[in-house]
């Protein structure tokens, strides 16, 4: 398993979503060993869709620790997420984890799906 990684971080978590994962955590009862995936997957109506959720360490992931979360990240996704902002909004016509990825040259609608 690798070790934390320090320095300049792929991803930023604002306090909102910090807040949100923290509330989910408990709710929902994640045991300690699981930690934050942040990643992309293909599909989704514009290519790569956005993964969120808590997970076990696997062996082909980098570690860092961002605002006192542990995420987790394979390696090969990092160029598609690098720069990317996870936040939390709670709106009249939108509530959710929003991703501003400033990699993304289309997304859809719903702001879960990109193309890079």
């Amino acid at each position: 398993m690798s070790e934390v990684k320090t320095g300049i971080l792929p991803i930023t978590l604002t306090d909102g979503a910090v807040k949100q994962l923290t509330r989910i955590r408990e709710q929902e009862n994640v045991p300690a060993d699981h930690a934050l995936r942040v990643g992309v997957s293909g599909g989704g109506c514009s290519g790569f869709s956005y993964i969120l959720g808590f997970d076990v360490q696997k062996d082909n992931d980098d570690t860092y620790d961002i605002n006192g979360v542990k995420v987790l990240m394979q390696k090969a996704h990092a160029i598609y997420l690098l720069g990317m902002e996870i936040d939390w909004v709670e709106g009249l016509n939108n509530r959710g984890f929003a991703f501003n990825n400033p990699n993304a040259k289309e997304t859809c609608g719903c702001g879960t799906s990109f193309s890079a």
